[in-house]
């Protein structure tokens, strides 16, 4: 890792991987800003990490990224505070069963895991391009692999299944991870846009840090077979975390555990499934998703 403190976004911070990601660079002398939802859960995730770390430089951000009006807010008030060296994309929405929607009429997941972001991202961009060197770090998910994205439809409005939503939702996190740094690259920015995964990182598995992260435990014969493929999530951060600060990170990488596939390990430049980086479904990805937020991160 760098030793050089920057100004780290992000999102979801609140609990999960978003949390311990916002732990460990404030623990390494970064200066985090927590952007989420719930101010309260902010503070009291911003108070936990202080436990830890009383000297943490620690900002908080109210930012919904089911809600445009409450992106553009967000992002202004985080440029207000100076450039941003990264853009940690972590927050979603996992798994919702049922179809629910943005408060702009998005399907939750596509329109909070990837759109949200999205937005955001346009939104930051200027205050990226005024660091150094900044960077944009995507979640993406081994869940990529099992889906192709449906543009004709892509708020599953014909037929819906949770579990692809998400997939799907992830997979066009990713497809945008790539494609940006595509298109930063053609314009000689110094921005560099990158896309990690976790693994399998379970919350049963995560270390406790109350009252923000609570696992429940499961019988100890249990928890021993878990571990044979899966990891906590304070550990599944570490492809997150180098990516955002790794010094040997260049754009347009794909960073995650180094283990059997992908589940655990430690952070490694992996492969991407080819049909993450086409670049005709990009395209229209990138079109698309231009003109239901409203904006585009390279706009003239």
């Amino acid at each position: 890792m760098s030793a050089e403190s920057r100004r780290v976004v992000v999102t979801g911070a609140t609990g999960g991987l978003g949390f311990f990601a916002a732990e460990r660079l404030a623990g390494e002398g970064h200066r985090v800003v927590l952007a989420a939802r719930d101010a309260g859960r902010a503070v009291q995730a911003a108070d936990t990490i202080r436990d830890r770390h009383p000297h943490a430089d620690l900002e908080t951000v109210d930012l919904d990224l089911a809600d445009l009006s409450s992106i553009e807010s967000g992002a202004a008030a985080i440029s207000a505070g100076g450039p941003v060296d990264v853009l940690l994309a972590n927050a979603g929405v996992v798994g919702a069963r049922r179809r629910g929607t943005t408060t702009d009429g998005f399907e939750l997941q596509f329109g909070t895991n990837h759109l949200g972001h999205f937005a955001l991202v346009a939104h930051l961009l200027p205050a990226l391009d005024a660091a150094q060197a900044g960077r944009v770090v995507h979640l993406g998910s081994i869940s990529h692999r099992f889906v192709r994205l449906d543009l004709d439809d892509p708020m599953m409005v014909s037929s819906y299944s949770g579990a692809v939503a998400y997939a799907r939702s992830k997979l066009a996190v990713m497809t945008f991870g790539f494609d940006l740094d595509r298109r930063l690259r053609q314009r000689d920015s110094s921005v560099a846009s990158i896309v990690a995964h976790p693994g399998y990182a379970m919350q049963a598995l995560t270390e406790p840090r109350p009252p923000v992260v609570e696992p429940h435990r499961p019988p100890a014969i249990i928890l021993s077979a878990l571990h044979t493929f899966a990891q906590g999530k304070e550990v599944g951060i570490e492809p997150l975390v180098h990516a955002a600060v790794g010094a040997d990170v260049s754009g347009g990488e794909y960073w995650g555990p180094a283990g059997w596939f992908q589940l655990t390990g430690e952070a490694a430049r992996v492969p991407a499934k080819k049909h993450a980086r086409d670049a005709s479904v990009a395209e229209r990805l990138w079109t698309l998703s231009a003109e239901l937020t409203g904006v585009d991160p390279l706009a003239p």
